[in-house]
């Protein structure tokens, strides 16, 4: 890709690239598709049934599957990252499936939209003698941009006894076995700015160095090194212990309901796709004893999605019964992809990308049982959506939950591909829903991107009741980032950097307060509750902009936080306060998290 190429080009440094210099230096220091005739045939003639579509296939161009005599492995691999390594905002979409078997001698670089998969049922059905590596060379050894890739389903011995994994937002580690250390910092200690691992194992250390915030779920690991900001752990064996805001650990014994993402595996020499069952009060990986428990579907009951097919396609292979397999690449859709049936599954690979034209909204789910939505991102386009993924309609009310619907590596962007608009980026409305990793992300960077141009007020709204959130990622929206107005809410790790752009404070003045907070509670709920959750500020277009607080929500006994903090980020803009009117001030120019440990 020519090197001036709009998506091949930097970004200027000088936004996220300052977010982690004072975090760096103090790591390193410590379908009804049918139609029928018209009711007066000899006015209208009559309208054939489609044809139905076919479940199954080859999984297209985009995924490339090996097994242990595929020649020069190496070679393609080195192909698809050279493609991908600076690709920011380009258009490739890769997946690399591994087949069961043991490899030798592979360093597999992982660049943006590639996702790398072993296709067994445990993670060591696939084992990689070599690395799996995320490093920053493109970016001066800065990993904070090291967005939208992942690694899940494979056992890895690294060369030196340690895998390098530098990534933030949007690059998910999920069953993966690491056979030694695990580094989660660029060469030579750069910044970062992730991340997230669940039902993994790693034999040795996880080591963050300047990692400023993470999140892990159901694991089991050898130790953890250090912490700078919000270090997060749920259901971990080998967690350490309770220390926030020093060290900043918030630990959690077992998360209360969770249910692993979706995956596609070989039960012989068929595809197949895995559904895990749901865990209560999780703790440790859920492969440690063999086969995980849970279910699977052949690929025949998937249609299986090329780029290109239309919204009514896919609507249609969703009314005749199948679920949908998104192979890589960009889906334009002139209507919502309605999911209408209990236990629908729509799981993308490489990082499939919809992308709703004309102000649609990209997806909508009904208030049924069991939806499990993995894997794929969500693009805004030009003209203004009102939301662009809702998970239930207005309204929604039923119990799900024996079965939830589960929302997993589902990642919405508003701009920087291009001019993105949306009211509105994620709503949930059915009960009992689980927001199981996203990031949600008002571009500060690449191409149409502006207060204006890539207009976005609110980044997810939570409506209904007993809505669960594990890995929350929600960044730079015009108003408020998080709103919940749903009963007994509940989340496990947040972050949130405010909107980098506001061009003054009066832009982002909300009635008598200064600014909207990062995630506010309503004023009518009763019960909710948050772990580990922190707020940053970097108002790099007017340092001067104060912001009240970065958390509001009722002050009544059942509304209650663990370990919130604020972060200005170089004294570009300030916090009042914390949460409410409670917390001391950020400090100057130090980069020093204002913390509360108990609310209220």
């Amino acid at each position: 890709m020519h090197p001036d190429s709009p998506s091949s080009r930097l970004p200027a440094p000088g936004r996220r690239a300052v977010l982690g210099a004072a975090a760096a230096s103090s790591a390193l220091a410590a379908l009804p598709g049918t139609a029928s005739a018209a009711p007066d045939a000899r006015k209208t003639p009559s309208r054939r049934k489609p044809r139905a579509l076919p479940g199954g296939g080859d999984l297209g161009p985009n995924v490339l599957v090996f097994d242990p005599a595929t020649p020069n492995i190496q070679g393609r691999l080195d192909e698809i990252f050279r493609q991908q390594e600076s690709a920011q905002f380009g258009t490739g979409r890769y997946q690399l499936l591994f087949k069961p078997g043991t490899y030798h001698g592979l360093n597999a670089q992982i660049g943006f939209y590639t996702s790398i998969s072993g296709l067994g049922l445990s993670p060591d059905d696939t084992t990689i003698n070599g690395d799996i590596t995320v490093d920053a060379g493109w970016f001066n050894g800065n990993a904070t941009q090291n967005f939208w890739r992942s690694a899940e389903n494979l056992a890895v011995v690294p060369v030196n006894g340690t895998n390098r994994w530098a990534v933030s937002q949007a690059a998910p580690f999920r069953r993966m076995h690491i056979r030694g250390n695990l580094n989660l910092a660029p060469t030579g200690y750069g910044w970062s700015s992730g991340g997230y691992i669940a039902d993994s194992r790693i034999d040795g250390q996880v080591q963050p160095y300047s990692q400023q915030q993470w999140y892990t779920r159901d694991s089991a690991i050898g130790g953890w090194l250090n912490g700078v900001w919000n270090m997060v752990f749920s259901g971990v064996e080998g967690a350490p212990a309770q220390g926030f805001p020093n060290p900043p650990y918030t630990t959690l014994a077992t998360t209360p309901v969770s249910r692993e993402k979706p995956f596609l595996y070989l039960g012989g020499s068929e595809y197949r796709v895995f559904l895990p069952e749901k865990r209560t009060n999780a703790r440790g990986v859920t492969w440690g004893n063999g086969t995980p428990r849970g279910t699977s579907l052949p690929l025949s009951r998937f249609y299986v999605a090329k780029p290109g097919v239309s919204a009514a396609t896919l609507n249609q292979a969703l009314a005749e019964g199948l679920h949908l397999l998104l192979t890589p690449g960009i889906y334009h859709l002139d209507r919502p992809v309605r999911v209408d049936r209990a236990g629908t599954v729509v799981l993308g690979l490489g990082y499939a990308t919809l992308i709703p034209d004309n102000g649609v909204t990209a997806l909508k789910v009904a208030d049924v049982d069991g939806v499990r939505l993995a894997g794929f991102l969500v693009d805004a386009g030009p003209v203004n959506s009102a939301t662009l993924l809702e998970i239930g309609p207005r309204g929604a009310s039923r119990d799900h939950s024996a079965n939830p619907t589960t929302v997993q590596d589902v990642f919405v962007r508003i701009g920087g591909a291009g001019p993105g608009k949306a009211t509105t980026s994620m709503v949930v409305n059915s009960r009992h829903t689980i927001v199981d990793h996203t990031w949600v992300w008002r571009a500060d960077h690449g191409d149409g991107v502006g207060w204006e141009t890539n207009r976005a007020d609110y980044g997810v709204v939570v409506n209904g009741h007993d809505v669960l959130a594990t890995g929350l990622f929600v960044e730079h929206f015009n108003k408020y980032d998080v709103q919940w107005f749903g009963e007994r809410g509940r989340t496990i790790f947040y972050q949130n950097e405010k909107a980098y752009d506001a061009p003054n404070q009066a832009a982002i003045q909300n009635g008598p307060v200064k600014g909207y907070a990062a995630y506010r509670v309503g004023d009518d709920v009763t019960a909710h509750e948050g772990w580990g959750l922190g707020s940053y500020c970097y108002y790099n277009v007017d340092p001067g902009i104060v912001q009240h607080h970065g958390f509001t929500a009722p002050n009544r006994p059942g509304v209650r936080f663990h370990d919130l903090l604020v972060v200005s980020l170089g004294g570009n803009g300030q916090y009042e306060r914390v949460i409410n009117d409670t917390g001391s001030p950020t400090s100057g120019t130090s980069t020093v998290p204002s913390t509360v440990v108990s609310y209220p």
